[in-house]
């Protein structure tokens, strides 16, 4: 038997759990940055910055090492 032509078909799973995700982080950005009173860093910045805050160094003097 034939499928009804009338339905509509169901998004992946996995796809609609990514924009939930995307939006949690998002909302909870905006939190932690209200939360600080300015933006937090983006990009290579924040990168430096999480390093730094991992190790005590930062990424250019761990790879150094």
């Amino acid at each position: 038997m034939a499928k009804p032509s009338n339905t509509t078909p169901r998004p992946d799973p996995g796809t609609e759990a990514g924009k939930h995700l995307r939006a949690e982080a998002a909302k909870e950005e905006r939190k932690v940055e209200a939360e600080k009173g300015s933006e937090l860093k983006k990009g290579a910045d924040r990168f430096e910055e999480r390093a730094q805050s991992a190790n005590g160094e930062g990424a250019e003097q761990t790879q150094k090492e």
